[in-house]
């Protein structure tokens, strides 16, 4: 089993299968998300976090998922032009997948089992749940998705 996240890879929104050894020596912000969820306007927090830190080494990795709500029903096209009309996301996005179930993702398998939820559970409660990983590949914490993303500010500062 992975001890990091290098090993993994995903299809970003555009449709490029991305390896994420490219992510080694960054800290990596990993956020599942949905454009119709009343966490959608994190979208702008999130995206002043990579704005302020990414010349320091920060990446955000934006999974959206329609398993919640179906929240995010749009295809890659509709939900990469939302996101940057709407809060000018710049920082990476992939492909819609499942973060739950049988057909979760490698990576999110690896996240669930690297840092569990409340009361030790693995699956994620809910859009916006985010993963804080350091420069070794190594998931540090997860957080809820009521933990806005300004409040990560120092968590973030510490691994930079």
């Amino acid at each position: 089993m992975a001890d990091s996240i290098y090993p993994f890879s995903a299809v970003d929104i555009k449709g490029t299968q991305i390896d994420f050894q490219q992510y080694e020596n960054k800290v990596v912000l990993i956020v599942n998300t949905a454009s119709q969820c009343g966490f959608t306007p994190q979208y702008k927090a999130l995206e002043a976090l990579y704005k302020k830190y990414q010349s320091q080494g920060l990446i955000i990795l934006g999974f959206p998922c329609n398993q919640f709500g179906q929240q995010e029903k749009g295809n890659n096209d509709e939900i990469s032009t939302f996101c940057e009309l709407n809060f000018g996301v710049s920082f990476p996005l992939f492909e819609k997948i499942e973060v739950n179930g049988k057909r979760s993702h490698p990576l999110y398998q690896f996240l669930k089992t690297s840092a569990k939820g409340v009361l030790g559970s693995e699956n994620i409660k809910w859009n916006f749940t985010k993963f804080l990983v350091n420069r070794q590949g190594h998931v540090v914490t997860r957080y809820s998705p009521t933990t806005k993303p300004e409040a990560l500010e120092k968590d973030i500062l510490a691994l930079l």
